[in-house]
């Protein structure tokens, strides 16, 4: 029987039809495959499935307040599952202040992110020298000190602090002999230098129980740079009237620090607690070995997405030809 006008080309369509189909599907497949294989670095599974041991967060305070300034952090780090510690900051002098504090550190188990609130972020600068277990360093309206730099030295480098004017000072007897001076904020005027966003009834209650700090202790200087080593995390306080946020501003990017800037008083751990529990958070997530895991592994997932494109492509490439072929035939 005489086939008809065209025979050739209806039975060709159908067929490359179906051949792109199937070219379709496969490249679907591959692209499924690719997404959903597991792609780990380290021959490990991401996260959760592998259990990441959570670090320590180390709480330290700053000058004329004392650790009850951390409650409210402190609670909901507790509740997302960290394990925390809230020091006593003695204020006696960054080298005794920092002593004490790597004393305490050196009781703790596994990885550790230190936090230091104001001065406090000077202590923790200088008790994470030489510390492998620190993995990371945040400073809440606070110091990232270089090596030879003083934290009163930081707050004069800007203009905007006025807490000067509202400081007074009372002599102590040191322990080792001679007299010291204790420098406060006057009562009256603690609410509006420290604490402008905080309710009064809280404020006026953190006058009282504020901790003195001994005099020498902002003029005492760093000896080095924990920042340069570990990865830094800053909360800057744009409201600030301690430490201008300029200086803030300043150190943080001279650190090189993940920094977030909010709307507040320098005693943010007090008024705005949910966003510093955030970026100790980050900072607990970003200075661990799983998370470091968790990053190569997408990385390597994207190059496993992007060979399989290659090879969709070149698929693509070859069934393109033979079809044009076809047609030519």
């Amino acid at each position: 029987m005489k086939k008809p006008n065209g025979w050739h080309d209806m039975q060709a369509r159908p067929r490359l039809a179906g051949t792109g189909r199937l070219a379709a599907a496969a490249a679907v497949a591959a692209v499924v495959a690719a997404s959903a294989a597991p792609a780990f670095a380290d021959g490990a599974p991401p996260l959760p499935e592998r259990a990441r041991v959570k670090p320590t967060v180390v709480l330290v305070h700053g000058t004329n307040v004392d650790s009850s300034s951390w409650d409210g952090v402190a609670g909901r780090l507790r509740r997302d599952g960290y394990p925390v510690v809230v020091l006593a900051n003695p204020l006696r002098g960054l080298s005794y202040d920092a002593s004490y504090t790597k004393s305490v550190l050196r009781g703790i188990k596994g990885p550790i992110v230190l936090v230091g609130h104001s001065y406090g972020s000077a202590v923790v600068n200088e008790a994470a020298l030489g510390n492998r277990s620190v993995e990371a360093v945040v400073a809440v309206a606070g110091f990232l000190p270089e090596k030879g730099e003083s934290s009163a030295e930081l707050v004069a480098k800007y203009p905007g602090s006025t807490l000067a004017r509202t400081l007074t000072t009372l002599p102590y007897p040191r322990m080792g002999g001679g007299t010291g001076m204790d420098v406060y904020v006057k009562q009256e005027l603690y609410p509006q230098q420290f604490a402008a966003d905080v309710p009064l009834r809280v404020s006026s209650v953190m006058a009282l129980t504020q901790r003195p700090v001994d005099s020498g202790a902002l003029g005492q200087k760093a000896t080095g740079a924990a920042w340069r080593t570990v990865p830094a995390y800053d909360l800057i306080t744009s409201d600030d009237r301690n430490i201008p946020a300029a200086a803030q501003r300043w150190m943080a990017g001279r650190a090189h620090a993940v920094s977030v800037e909010i709307r507040s008083s320098h005693v943010a751990p007090v008024s705005h607690p949910d966003a510093v529990t955030g970026l100790i958070e980050r900072a607990a997530r970003g200075g661990t070995s799983a998370d470091a895991t968790l990053a190569a592994t997408g990385g390597a997932r994207t190059w496993l997405l992007a060979g399989a494109a290659v090879g969709i492509t070149a698929l693509g490439g070859g069934l393109t030809a033979a079809a044009r072929r076809r047609r030519r035939t």
